[in-house]
């Protein structure tokens, strides 16, 4: 089982920054990616960055490339989603989730697994809203 608390959420003005932090305990292999997911009032999920740290391997969506970094604390078992020059298309519940990945799974086909949204395990949600 895998358990998921997330913090870091609120009201910034555009252009401003946030940082998300996810507390991660339970089963998670070196080779599960650990990364957030957002949605948007109305809109279907959309995955935003992940990592994998058996082979070092981190993923962002187009649409923060650049201006979001993700990071983890393995002491601390922590994963942190610094977001900066934020926007009103930002604006929605993000969800630090986990998805199970095969160690045997490597490259483009790891890359297509984490982008896809379909996660595993998934965390409370936080809110981000980004005024103009």
């Amino acid at each position: 089982q895998v358990q998921l608390v997330e913090s870091g959420g609120g009201l910034v003005q555009a252009g401003g920054s946030l940082r998300l932090a996810c507390a991660a305990s339970g089963r998670i292999s070196s080779s599960d990616a650990v990364g957030y997911i957002r949605q948007a009032p109305g809109k279907e999920r959309e995955f935003v960055a992940a990592s994998r740290s058996s082979d070092n391997i981190t993923v962002y969506a187009d649409s923060v490339k650049g201006r979001f970094t993700i990071s983890r604390d393995n002491a601390k078992n922590t994963v942190y989603l610094q977001m900066n020059s934020l926007k009103p298309d930002d604006t929605a519940v993000y969800y630090c989730a986990v998805r199970t990945v095969s160690p045997y799974y490597s490259g483009s086909y790891v890359i297509r697994l984490i982008r896809d949204p379909q996660y595993d395990y998934w965390g409370q949600g936080t809110q981000v809203t980004v005024s103009s």
